[in-house]
Formats: C-alpha cells, sequence, structure tokens
C-alpha cells in the first residue's frame, strides 16, 4: 500500500467513526422540503457552512446570497447535479456567492484523493479548473477500486501546474486534514448525502432543480 493510499484509509475510516452507522451510497437529507423546494429545518449555522478558508467558485463583495454544497467527486449523483450548479453561477453571476465544501463519501474508493487533488489544484490557483475537470472525467475513474492518484496527476500536467508540487500537495496530511474539516462540518451539520445543498443557510430539497434553487435564491433576493 502506498503512503497516499493508506493515508486515505485511515481518513476513511475515521470518517466511518465519526458518522456512526454511515449510507456507503448517496443518501438523502435528513429533513423533509417543503412545497418550494425548501427544507423545514432552521437555517444551518454559519459557522459550520461556511469557514475562512472555504473555497468559493463565484464570489461578489455584493452579494446578497451565498449558495454552499457539499459534495463528491465521485458521486453521480453530484455530477448530475454540476450542470444545474454551473447554470446558476452563469445567471447569477454577482448576485451570489456559490461555496463548495467536501463531503467525499465512504465506499468511494477516489473520492478523498479526488477532493485531495481539487485542493492541491486550488493551492495553485486553478481550483474551477480541477473542479470542472473533476465532473467532465468522472466517468473515466469514478467507481474504480483502483487508486487513481495518477489520473489526478495527468489533469494537473493537462491543465498546466506545477505537477511534483501538486503531488506532494495532494498527498499531504495537511491537506487531508482540510478535507476531513469540510466533511467534519457536514456531519455536525446533519449531512447525510451528497449533493446537500443550502441557500442562505437553508437546506434545499435533495438533487434540488434549477427552478427549486432559482425560486429559493429569488425570494432571498427580494425579487
Amino acid at each position: 500500500m502506498t503512503r497516499n493510499l493508506a493515508i486515505t484509509f485511515v481518513l476513511l475510516l475515521g470518517a466511518v467513526v465519526s458518522l456512526g452507522l454511515f449510507a456507503a451510497t448517496v443518501d438523502t437529507p435528513a429533513d423533509a422540503p417543503t412545497g418550494d423546494g425548501e427544507s423545514s429545518a432552521a437555517p444551518a449555522p454559519e459557522d459550520l457552512l461556511v469557514r475562512d478558508d472555504s473555497h468559493y467558485l463565484t464570489r461578489s463583495a455584493d452579494a446578497e446570497v451565498t449558495v454552499v454544497e457539499f459534495l463528491d467527486f465521485e458521486c453521480e449523483a453530484c455530477r448530475a447535479q454540476f450542470p444545474v450548479m454551473e447554470r446558476l453561477r452563469a445567471d447569477y453571476e454577482g448576485r451570489i456567492n456559490l461555496v463548495i465544501r467536501y463531503f467525499p463519501m465512504p465506499g468511494h474508493t477516489n473520492a478523498v484523493p479526488a477532493a485531495a487533488a481539487v485542493e492541491a489544484a486550488a493551492e495553485q490557483d486553478a481550483l474551477e479548473e480541477m473542479y470542472i475537470k473533476m465532473y467532465e472525467t468522472q466517468g473515466e475513474w469514478g467507481e474504480s477500486r483502483d487508486a487513481k492518484d495518477d489520473v489526478f496527476a495527468g489533469f494537473a500536467e493537462e491543465l498546466g501546474l506545477d505537477v511534483p508540487r501538486f503531488t506532494a500537495t495532494m498527498g499531504s496530511p495537511a491537506t487531508l486534514a482540510r478535507v476531513q474539516a469540510d466533511f467534519d462540518d457536514g456531519v455536525a451539520l446533519g449531512v447525510r448525502g451528497t449533493p446537500t445543498i443550502y441557500v442562505n443557510g437553508r437546506q434545499t430539497q435533495p438533487m434540488p432543480g434549477y427552478q427549486a434553487l432559482s425560486s429559493m435564491i429569488d425570494t432571498e433576493l427580494g425579487s
């Protein structure tokens, strides 16, 4: 077993322990949605939703709405949600913030390495490029029982990143701890599967479509 895989295994084991009985496949959020696509639960604590080091795909100083997605790059449901989130980014540019949080699901062999790869790319200012790359290529590496670290290093090369630096960052304890920290915040919020999405702290229905999300956003914008 390689050092990276050993660290990944420990991280995944810790994730399972922290959750107790955690579903190994995509689950649905705990709270039942209302008819407009919004959960009936109270808004989630802001300090758990967004940290100082959280990654923004879209950020505006004047934004009145923050959308937070807990995601797993190996999750097929997240891949299906991806076009919806990209459309939101385009249509609400300058009006919303979009934050991504790592939530690698136990049972997905390459979920933690994929998150670590995105984190390593972010360290070289290529967060968005690697985020998109992961979803565009998920069919090539997802659902595999084999480690795909070399595949992710290949993505880094394609994106013009410093590959040795990328590889070192991807496998570092600090990077894996960063991924774990996002996961732990999700657990504390009650996240049980991916994608889990919040609009200004209010959890959406499972797998919200564009209309459901835009309706929640428009309500928050007062439009």
